[in-house]
């Protein structure tokens, strides 16, 4: 579990979190560089990682299999509302989310933080505009989970 106390504003726990594949974790329908390494260090500060996708190219679970990871895939027609869900049933209050397509946006809608990447596929402009932090590099985006204060610099009002 992560907590995160934001001066002037609110504490805020963590216990899960749902990464985009496609775009955030991988390019190409390969895992980027590093990120695996930085996944399973996330996955030491006791949280709940799931991977979720369309898996536009039939990658994912091999890309996954070695990580600490629950690897979800949606359906290619309407995974906005499956991401939803998820994050619903998790609890919106406790799950952070990573992405940026616009599938992602309604799971950002609903998160305790949102982490848009804009990465070398860019980002769904209407997810950017609703996350709470912007990247452009994954490896940042888990970094600030790793590192409470980057995100009580960023978020503190």
């Amino acid at each position: 579990m992560i907590i995160f106390d934001i001066p002037g504003s609110r504490s805020i726990t963590i216990k899960n979190v749902i990464f985009d594949f496609n775009g955030t974790l991988g390019e190409g329908g390969t895992l980027i560089e590093s990120v695996g390494d930085k996944i399973k260090e996330l996955a030491g500060k006791n949280v709940n990682i799931y991977i979720v996708t369309a898996d536009t190219y039939g990658t994912v679970k091999k890309q996954c299999m070695d990580l600490p990871v629950e690897v979800r895939i949606f359906n290619k027609e309407d995974s906005s509302k499956d991401k939803k869900s998820m994050i619903e049933k998790l609890g919106c209050d406790v799950t952070a989310s990573v992405g940026n397509g616009r599938n992602d946006l309604e799971m950002f809608k609903n998160s305790v933080i949102s982490i848009c990447v804009i990465g070398k596929e860019g980002c769904f402009t209407k997810s950017l505009l609703e996350s709470d932090i912007a990247v452009t590099n994954i490896l940042d985006a888990i970094d600030l989970l790793l590192n409470n204060d980057r995100i009580r610099a960023t978020l503190r009002t």
